[in-house]
């Protein structure tokens, strides 16, 4: 999985009880393709035991400085490396690598590395908000390194409640890592607006229309935008996943919302990409109170909802490069080639809502790219990763078209 395919990780891991996370992490990361070489401190052997590393990486793990035959592994490690990252990351780990040290292998390998690093802190909430973890946190941003700040929740100890000190999630420092492994390209520093998901259009306070859409495309979309170094707005309806990290999200519950959230975004919009899947109707006059079925009418008026793309056309910056979907049960390639030209769009994504494994509620999607020119590019059935790369890629052509 881009852009972990191949790439060389060195994962640190010290002693903390956080550290039954990167036994996940390690997981991940070998399932997304990488090479992953751990590094235990001694202390985060008293949570997690090398085996278990070796085990989901199916590589040898590294645990001391010198050891005859292998005296230079401090060097490998930081040669082959394409990012290092320490997760978590002690309060010991922060000072003793803020001040140079290299006293055991993963502060070697931090001294010798030039690749990109990612430090994870974890620890107690009074460890982490103490003036010294933080003059250590800054001074090792100052240095070049990437600094995550823990979350808030439940900590380790049951007296202490929930505070700022908890590890992120695998996934959350899996992002930041693709973030650094990616190369840097045309999306890197420019805004890039994705929608999501589906639309409610209330009948009554208990009932909705709305669509099986479930927002996979447009996260996909929003994930791998902050990958390559954008800066993400996600406008989003009800989804049946977490937002991706470092996406600003936006959470509406009609198309009339959807489009006032898309508006506001375009004021310095670079990329507009249309994933959404609002709905196109909403009942004429939404009752105040729960329809029963003793009294409810035999039918229920609808009306048109607004055409997000066409009413916002007047809010997008020139040079704004705007991408739309067409999900479609028939002539799927004829009434995207007219949904690019009515609105306006550089881009139109065509799939086929009756074909298995594409479409809604689905992890993987089909589609046709269309342009304004040259030839429908059909792709073939992958997940919505990799489609959202493939349409990224296109995006970053016309860009750099421009």
């Amino acid at each position: 999985m881009r852009p972990f395919d191949g790439a060389r990780v060195c994962l640190g891991v010290t002693g903390g009880i956080a550290s039954y996370k990167s036994v996940w992490l390690a997981r991940l990361l070998t399932q997304a393709g990488a090479e992953v070489d751990v590094v235990l401190s001694r202390s985060a052997r008293e949570f997690v035991g090398a085996i278990t590393f070796e085990a989901v990486t199916g590589r040898p793990v590294h645990t001391e400085l010198i050891v005859e035959g292998r005296a230079l592994d401090h060097l490998t490690l930081a040669r082959t490396a394409q990012v290092v990252i320490i997760a978590p990351a002690t309060a010991d780990l922060l000072a003793r690598s803020a001040s140079g040290q290299s006293d055991d292998l993963i502060t070697a390998v931090l001294l010798a590395t030039r690749a990109p690093v990612l430090v994870v802190p974890a620890m107690n909430d009074k460890m982490w908000s103490h003036a010294q973890v933080q003059a250590n946190a800054a001074h090792l941003t100052a240095l070049g390194y990437h600094v995550m700040s823990p979350e808030v929740g439940p900590l380790a100890s049951p007296t202490e409640g929930a505070g700022a000190g908890r590890l992120p999630e695998p996934e959350s420092i899996m992002a930041e890592a693709a973030r650094l492994l990616e190369p840097s390209g045309v999306l890197s520093g420019r805004h890039v607006v994705v929608t999501a998901g589906p639309t409610r259009e209330p009948v009554d306070p208990v009932r909705f229309i709305s669509n099986r859409s479930s927002g996979r495309m447009g996260v996909s979309l929003a994930a791998a935008a902050y990958r390559r170094g954008a800066r993400v707005t996600l406008v989003h309806g009800p989804l049946e996943m977490a937002t991706p990290r470092g996406a600003h999200a936006v959470a509406v519950e009609t198309t009339a919302e959807m489009a006032a959230a898309v508006r506001a975004a375009l004021a310095d919009a670079d990329v507009l990409v249309m994933a959404a899947a609002p709905a196109d109707f909403t009942s004429a006059a939404p009752a105040a109170q729960k329809l029963k079925k003793e009294s409810a009418p035999d039918s229920i008026a609808i009306t048109r909802t607004v055409d997000i793309l066409k009413t916002t056309r007047d809010a997008r910056r020139p040079g704004t490069v705007v991408v739309g979907f067409a999900l479609e049960t028939e002539k799927v390639l004829e009434h995207a080639q007219g949904k690019l030209a009515a609105k306006d769009l550089d881009l139109v994504v065509a799939n086929d809502a009756t074909e298995s494994g594409a479409g809604f509620g689905t992890p993987t999607n089909r589609v046709t790219i269309i342009g304004r020119t040259g030839a429908p590019d059909a792709l073939p059935l992958a997940s919505k990763d990799v489609v959202a790369d493939a349409i990224l890629d296109r995006v970053e052509a016309l860009i750099r078209g421009r």
